[in-house]
């Protein structure tokens, strides 16, 4: 298996980015399923800097999943549970019984998520680097 840990870090740090500048655009559906996006790519990392390989998009489950010695306490996994839910309902007006995703989503929806996902960067970057 080629390890590319800090290229899916890398690119984690770019998806946090881009869900600052969504949120200073007032897209806060995308500033949040930006963040999500962020946080799983964080945590792909780790896996690859595990040697080993994850599928799926649920941050919550990967977290629990790690290894006793690198798992994260209860609080972080609880906190990307909240990042999963930003996964579909953020980019399909089918997910709602009526109108856009952009009617369901605030401006602390984007800054909780932003945070949470800058929790989990800095959680898996201090286990790779």
């Amino acid at each position: 298996m080629v390890v590319r840990a800090r290229d899916w870090l890398r690119q984690a740090l770019r998806d946090l980015e881009h869900a600052e500048k969504a949120f200073e655009g007032g897209y806060f559906e995308w500033a949040c399923f930006s963040a999500q996006q962020a946080a799983e790519k964080a945590v792909k990392a780790l896996f690859q800097h595990l040697n080993v390989e994850v599928w799926g998009h649920s941050i919550s489950r990967m977290l629990d999943s790690l290894p006793d010695e690198v798992k994260p306490d209860v609080s972080l996994i609880d906190r990307a549970k909240e990042l999963d839910r930003h996964y579909i309902p953020t980019r399909y007006p089918n997910f709602h019984t009526e109108g856009a995703p952009m009617d369901y989503y605030t401006r602390d929806d984007a800054l909780r998520a932003i945070s949470y996902a800058r929790e989990v960067i800095e959680f898996c970057r201090h286990k790779i680097v």
